[in-house]
């Protein structure tokens, strides 16, 4: 096997075959050929929770990783401005990762509704124990949490360019060859590619993993019209990236910021070291320096900027990952634009399914198309669940923002369920039948209701029900906090 590309996907990759197919014997040859004159985007530097059950996986230290990549911890994210101001103040809620508390006799979102907890407080503060953690400003650990372990799940933020440095130097020390060269030639034959050629060697294989990024460089050489947009739901389709200094004194925040803005939004996420911030936007609405003038405007005239990087994004996905005996992964495989950090989570699900699906001893086409299948949907459901967040909004201050409500055209599925989520709560069964492998009911109903799409509830409720199981939640808020670091000290203890 051949992976040509390195960054998070081609070392994810290698990382994961190398374990699954190698760990009692030679069984697979992995060679990853990275080019020294290609750059990694590297700006993704968020992950959704379920990245720390990979890396426990594949046998990876917490307390190294974390050192090695200048991270902290991520509870959720908080959005920001997502809305008209509520009472004179900017709209926010917050996304966790949390699964919810159970109620008694009903679940407690109907129970919030019923005890008409909405008119005074926010959904996530009533109903879950991460919100108190992101008010304290503590880390979703204690002193003596175990490696992977919290109160609350979690996942990370981390420095893309540092971690693929990392998982290639856990690679090579697994027996992953690693070849530095640039990928001059692609031999194509029979609808397979034969060989890649680099200036000073040509490489076979059985199957080639395509980890080019954007350009695609393999799976463009297999199949043309293999490209589905989705930027008539999701138009943000360029950004400004910029890392800046943390002031003095200021302490990295255990959750990612999602504010928005006049033509989208802007992620402030905090590593050790530094902020990574970044404008997604509409580029079909404004310049690039435009949107460079307002991010620095965002961030401040005292904000000490240490790099900045304009960006160009495909979002989509392949209609084909698996063309002849080339896989299409990471960003060559597809995108969906950053507002829920999944772009590590795609690539753990196709490594995954890479993984099953080459484990006989012959390829057949009933596996490519089962592999297909399940990516395709994968992607499809993201997609609606980053719609979810433009399509609610009530905000009419520019023609982005006007025009957001109309994305859900594009999804029929949600469109139809938002109408059914006006007279019922969000459950389980109303996703029965999609591909979500990361948001649930319960991750919805954040957003639902973060964003005030509330149901009408006509049952009633004795005064008292609920009152125990929403006092039970408030002395588990408080526990929570008591048992857990702050955000900075657990950070300086991981690095001392």
């Amino acid at each position: 096997m051949v992976i040509v590309g390195g960054g998070s996907a081609g070392w994810m990759t290698a990382v994961y075959l190398n374990r699954l197919y190698n760990h009692s014997g030679k069984n697979l040859d992995i060679t990853v050929i990275e080019s020294p004159d290609i750059g990694i985007i590297g700006v993704g530097e968020a992950t959704v929770h379920s990245v720390r059950f990979f890396f426990a996986a594949m046998g990876l230290d917490e307390a190294e990783l974390l050192r090695e990549t200048n991270g902290s911890y991520k509870t959720g994210i908080l959005f920001r401005n997502w809305m008209k101001p509520v009472g004179g103040k900017t709209h926010e809620y917050f996304h966790p990762f949390e699964h919810q508390r159970l109620g008694r006799t009903l679940d407690i979102s109907s129970l919030w509704f019923l005890n008409e907890r909405f008119k005074t407080e926010r959904y996530d503060e009533g109903v879950c124990l991460s919100t108190a953690l992101l008010n304290a400003g503590h880390a979703p650990k204690g002193a003596g949490s175990p490696p992977y372990q919290g109160v609350v799940p979690y996942g990370y933020h981390i420095d893309a360019v540092l971690l693929a440095r990392f998982l290639r130097r856990k690679a090579v020390e697994a027996g992953v060859r690693h070849i530095e060269g640039t990928v001059t030639d692609v031999e194509v034959a029979d609808g397979n590619i034969r060989a890649v050629s680099t200036a000073d060697a040509r490489h076979e294989a059985d199957i080639f993993i395509d980890c080019t990024g954007f350009r695609g460089l393999l799976i463009d050489k297999l199949k043309a019209d293999n490209w589905e947009s989705f930027e008539h739901a999701l138009p943000c389709n360029r950004a400004v990236a910029i890392q800046r200094e943390l002031a003095e004194g200021e302490e990295p925040k255990p959750y990612t910021t999602a504010t928005a803005l006049t033509n989208g939004w802007a992620w402030q996420i905090d590593l050790v070291n530094r902020q990574g911030t970044g404008y997604v936007y509409d580029g079909n609405r404004m310049s690039q320096d435009e949107a460079e003038a307002e991010l620095r405007a965002f961030l401040g005239p005292q904000s000490s900027i240490l790099k900045c990087t304009h960006l160009k994004m495909k979002v989509g996905c392949r209609r084909d990952f698996w063309v002849g005996n080339c896989i299409a992964t990471g960003l060559a495989g597809g995108f969906i634009e950053p507002l829920e950090s999944t772009g590590l989570h795609l690539i753990n699900l196709a490594a995954g399914l890479m993984g099953t699906h080459l484990a006989a001893p012959e390829i057949t086409p009933g596996a490519r198309h089962s592999f297909n299948r399940l990516m395709r949907g994968f992607y499809q459901d993201l997609k609606q669940f980053v719609v979810l967040h433009y399509c609610l909004t009530d905000r009419d201050d520019s023609d982005f923002w006007r025009a957001a409500p109309a994305t859900v055209d594009h999804c029929d599925w949600l469109k139809a369920q938002l109408e059914v989520w006006k007279h019922k709560v969000c459950e389980f069964h109303d996703l029965a039948g999609s591909f979500s492998t990361t948001f649930s009911d319960e991750n919805y109903r954040y957003i639902l209701y973060g964003m005030q799409h509330y149901p009408e509830l006509r049952m009633a409720l004795a005064p008292d029900e609920g009152a125990r199981v929403f006092a039970d939640l408030s002395q588990m808020q408080q526990n929570v906090v008591a048992l857990t670091l702050p955000h900075g000290e657990a950070l300086r203890r991981l690095n001392s």
